[in-house]
This record gives C-alpha cells, structure tokens and sequence, in this order.
C-alpha cells in the first residue's frame, strides 16, 4: 500500500519530535553529548525505506512517547488512520493515549471524542454512545461536539426521543421558547438542527400513523412545524392523517401550503388532493389550483395531473391537445408516454402496435433514469427519502426536473 503525503508528513513529525525530546534530555542531564533515540525509530526509518509504510506507522506509535507535547501527532495520525479506513490501528492510538493518566483532564476528554469517533467509524455505535454520555458529563468543552455525534448515533438506530433529546439541547436558548430555531448548521450532517429535529417528530408521526394512532401522529407533526415552519414534510403528512382522520378540509389546507413551503413538492400532494376534493365534490377547485401552480412553477407531474382532471372533465381529445401543447414548450418522457397512451384508446391495428412499441420504448427509457436527487450530495434513486443516505442530509431530495428525465 502506498504511502500517502499527509501519513509521510505527519510520521517525520514524530521523528522530529523524537529527536527534539532526545535533544532535551540529554541537555537536562548534561552529561553527554549523545543523542539516543529509540530503537523503534530506526525500525521505522528502516520500514519507509523498504516501501512498507504500514510497518513503518507502527514503529513510530510505538516509539513516540505520549505526553502533552505530543499529544496532537498521536491524534493527527489516529484521525488520519481512520479517514483511511484503518479504524482497529485508529483505536489502538487513541486508547494507548487514555492509558496515561499523567496526561491533563482536557487532554483526557479529547482522546475520548478520537475513540468515540473511531467507534461510530467501525459501527461499534453502543461503545461510542457509552463514551459521549461520559463526555457530556465530564467535559463541557467536549460536549456540542459530543451531543453532535450522539445526534448521529441516535438516527442511525432510530431512537426517535433519545435523538429528539439531544436536538432541543442543541437549539439555541431563544428557540426553546416558540417560534422558528435559527437555522445554523449545528446538527448531524452539518444541517440546521431545527430542520432535523422536525423530520424526527415526523418519524413518530409516521410510526403512530402505521399504527392507527391519528390524533397522536397530529400532535408529532404540529411540534414538527413549531420547529420548522418550512417543514413540506409535515405538512404532507399532515394532509394524510386529516384525510384518514375524515377531515377532508383541513387535509386540503395542510397540502396546499406546500406551495409556499416549497413548490417544487407540489407533485408529491396530488393524489391526496384529489382524493380529498372528490369527497368534497370539488373537482373543479382542483382543476383551478393545479392550473395556477403549473402556471407558476411548470413540472411535468403537473402537466400529468392537469392532463388527468382535463380527461375526467372534457374527455380524451381535450387531454391530449393540452398534452402536445405542453410537450411543443417543455418536452419530458412522462409526457410523452402519457400521450402515446391516450392516442392509443382510438388507435387501430398496425397504428396501435406501433404506438403500442413505442410506449414500451419510452417507458424502458424511463425506468432506466433516476426521479429523484439529493439537491447538496447528488445522490439519486426511483423514490423520494426524506433522509440522504449519502450526506446524511434531510429534506434535500426532490424530483428532478429537466427534458430529459422528465
């Protein structure tokens, strides 16, 4: 394996360590001139040589002695270990640091942090989470960043209260006493810890939903938005619980306040729009309100949507019309394969199979593309997360739009 400039770097600063301890010693002792530095050293030097770093990492750890002064190379190299994926080496450093106790209590407390971190890198999560609690304890200037860390310990286990926990102590004093937190990056993943802690009180509103617990899958969702107003989130949510619930009113007003929230969720609210209006015998309020956001923000699941409500009304002909007027401006796959289906209902033998051909041309198309994209790591998928699992980010994923996915 080799070696790589930042791991070279840090090791001929252990060596210069080394050779400055060595220097002082002999100074302090004044009676030789001799500088003995430890066999490891030259072990090392030796590893490096033959091309074996692993080795030669090794040799240093063992020959650098652990004190205040050199504290900081041993969790340099420890953290850079483990960027490397060479976590058990990683924990090896960082617990033969905790095995000084001359080493002062601060000095303590950030070995602590180091190990923890290498045990939430190698999945050990329950060992991790054993030393964060001490370190909130024990440490004050450890504990955002322990409370950070149990923050990312507890959505990978999805211990929904235990993260909800560690979250309000995260916000700002201010925001515990109502309204929006100021949305700073203080929470797992770098985001705002306002916009997490209301995705978690989303998934105990999904969990009481899937359980019939509609009322108590309400109260989630409000404190969700008490956190966020901009949570589209809860407010999705909030639409199908009043709509289970029967209160087709207030389900409809939960949906549409997508549109302020973020328009680009639009889509994602339309099926239980109209279901909703269908109870209400509103059809037509429908109609209205997707022709006003397609208006305003032109997607091609709105252009479907609207398409649908003109079949059910005029028929047919007046969808399809309306469909190859949208496609002529912004052409999308959906679009086109939702034509091609409706020019089939009045299509006849060699036409049909032909149309027939090409829908499954254009649907294969569509299968082999991505809907969906995280907006900051670009991870994409066929269906909506609301949690990135590549930037651990939430709420980032939406349709993606353009020609040619669409």
């Amino acid at each position: 394996m080799a070696i790589d400039l930042l791991l070279l770097a840090i090791l001929v600063a252990a060596i210069g360590i080394g050779w400055l301890l060595g220097r002082r010693s002999v100074h302090s002792a004044g009676s030789s001139s001799r500088i003995d530095l430890p066999s490891q050293y030259y072990r090392g030097l030796n590893y490096l040589l033959d091309g074996r770093p692993d080795g030669a990492v090794d040799a240093f750890i063992n020959a650098l002695e652990v004190n205040s002064e050199t504290l900081e190379t041993h969790i340099a190299l420890g953290n850079l270990l483990r960027k490397r994926g060479e976590v058990d080496r990683a924990i090896r450093i960082h617990q033969n640091l905790l095995a000084r106790p001359s080493l002062p209590r601060p000095q303590v407390h950030q070995a602590h942090l180091e190990l923890a971190r290498d045990y939430i890198s190698a999945g050990l999560l329950d060992r991790a989470e054993r030393l964060l609690l001490d370190l909130l304890k024990e440490s004050p200037e450890q504990r955002r960043a322990s409370q950070r860390h149990l923050l990312e310990i507890y959505q990978s286990e999805r211990e929904w209260p235990q993260a909800i926990d560690i979250a309000t102590q995260l916000l700002p004093r201010k925001s515990l006493l109502g309204g929006n937190a100021p949305r700073e990056p203080d929470g797992a993943g770098g985001q705002p810890v306002s916009v997490a802690l209301a995705h978690y009180y989303c998934e105990l509103a999904d969990e009481s939903q899937k359980e019939g617990r509609l009322s108590e899958a309400g109260k989630y969702l409000q404190q969700a938005l008490v956190q966020d107003k901009q949570c589209v989130r809860a407010s999705i949510m909030q639409g199908d619980v009043e709509y289970a619930a029967g209160n087709f009113k207030q389900a409809v007003k939960a949906l549409r306040r997508v549109r302020q929230q973020d328009p680009e969720f639009i889509p994602e609210t339309i099926a239980t729009l109209r279901k909703c209006y269908q109870e209400l015998g509103d059809t037509r309020a429908l109609r209205n309100y997707l022709k006003d956001c397609l208006a305003a923000n032109p997607t091609a699941p709105l252009v479907l949507a609207v398409a649908e409500d003109l079949r059910s009304a005029e028929g047919v002909d007046a969808a399809a019309e309306f469909l190859s007027r949208q496609l002529a401006q912004r052409p999308s796959l959906r679009g086109l394969a939702r034509l091609i289906s409706l020019q089939m209902d009045d299509a006849g033998g060699k036409v049909r199979d032909n149309l027939g051909l090409l829908q499954v041309l254009v649907e294969r198309l569509i299968a082999e593309r991505p809907a969906y994209r995280c907006g900051h790591c670009g991870f994409a998928g066929r269906q909506l997360h609301w949690y990135c699992p590549g930037c651990k980010h939430w709420g980032t994923i939406k349709a993606i739009r353009g020609a040619r996915v669409d």
